[in-house]
């Protein structure tokens, strides 16, 4: 992992110490949103802007808007599919999340709402890329994309995309969004307004993460809207996503906080670099540093992957199967859940060229993906 900057985990802890203390509620505050001038004010200074251009460039050459996200459109599917909803508490596997986005399979005994969740995450992505040689994006087509992701899932459809006229709260917060709906509107239409002005592609990025999370403008699906939302101008100047790969529920929830309680950038920005450069690494062609903990269980990761393809294991069992295999390991609780979701990738990027790492024969590899078919 890169050690540009880290995410503290330390600094969280000082964080959750202090937002802890805070016992009055505290109110939506307007003059953090209307005290932000685009292409004045920054979130994210200079260096930093210019260290995540660097990690973010595909190449030099300028192609048309959402030339890279098409690209990697199968991989950006699953992959923000499923980190978004993990960030959820969803319980669905990357492999169980590619088998039901690719052949509309849904888990066994996993809740509908969980498939849902997923499914909507997909829906609302390809719209995004759909959007991505427009100029702007309006307040309409922001509340599409919340529509989008809250379908089926909110306690009545109306709700979905529609500016909330309820009060709402932030569990673990002091914070109390404002429960004003000409507020909300208002407040709203200038966070779009205000989104269209940057220059800056992570900046514009990083502005909606913070606003949309912080208004609160929705029933419910505020955060998951906000981080796409977040991904537009990355897709847009076709830049490497940003899939929240890695990222641990916990750290995301309480550089929030800070936003939510303190008006403060400062833990969130250092977040946001994080988060990026783990995407960054996944999407990159050539990976700078060995995986330390994929050349620990090389052996036993190639083994796995090689009796499930040899033993032509079905799409739906893969999942259980490798549970299965890990059990009988004596491992850590941890190393079994890191190597599950190791291995369930591996298994996702496989393909003709590759198989050989693993002593798959094409005739084997040709044989199971006609299995993962049935």
């Amino acid at each position: 992992m890169p050690n540009t900057l880290r995410f503290a985990a330390q600094t969280v802890s000082i964080y959750k110490t202090e937002l802890m203390r805070e016992k009055n509620p505290i109110d939506y505050n307007p003059d953090f949103l209307n005290s932000y001038i685009p292409n004045q004010t920054f979130y994210l200074n200079q260096s930093l802007r210019e260290k995540l251009m660097q990690l973010g460039t595909v190449e030099p050459v300028v192609r048309p808007a959402g030339t890279y996200a098409r690209s990697i459109l199968n991989r950006l599917l699953i992959d923000l599919s499923w980190n978004s909803s993990r960030l959820e508490g969803n319980s669905y596997s990357i492999l169980e999340t590619q088998r039901l986005l690719e052949f509309g399979e849904a888990a066994r005994g996993k809740d509908a709402f969980e498939a849902h969740m997923i499914m909507n995450h997909k829906n609302a992505i390809e719209y995004i890329i759909g959007l991505a040689e427009e100029k702007s994006i309006s307040a309409l087509e922001v509340r599409s994309i919340h529509a989008l992701l809250a379908y089926n899932l909110l306690h009545k459809n109306t709700s979905c995309g529609k500016i909330r006229s309820i009060a709402v709260n932030i569990s673990g917060s002091a914070y109390c969004p404002s429960d004003n709906p000409y507020l909300l509107q208002e407040c709203f239409n200038k966070i779009i307004e205000k989104f269209n002005q940057i220059d800056d592609p992570f900046e514009q990025s990083f502005f909606a993460l913070t606003h949309i999370s912080y208004l609160q403008a929705f029933e419910d699906i505020n955060k998951r809207t906000s981080r796409l939302v977040a991904n537009i101008s990355l897709i847009k100047n076709n830049l490497k996503p940003l899939a929240f790969i890695n990222v641990k529920q916990d750290e995301y929830v309480q550089s929030l906080l800070a936003i939510y309680e303190k008006n403060d950038t400062q833990l969130l920005s250092e977040w946001y670099l994080w988060a990026y450069q783990q995407s960054v690494r996944f999407y990159t062609g050539v990976q700078q540093e060995p995986d330390i903990f994929k050349l620990k269980y090389s052996e036993l990761i190639k083994k796995i992957i090689n009796q499930l393809v040899v033993s032509k294991i079905l799409g739906s069992r893969l999942h259980d199967e490798i549970r299965y295999a890990l059990a009988e390991q004596r491992l850590s609780i941890a190393d079994k859940e890191q190597l599950l979701h190791v291995i369930e990738t591996e298994i996702i990027e496989l393909h003709d060229a590759n198989i050989a790492h693993f002593k798959i024969r094409p005739e084997e590899f040709a044989q199971w993906q006609l299995t993962l078919r049935e």
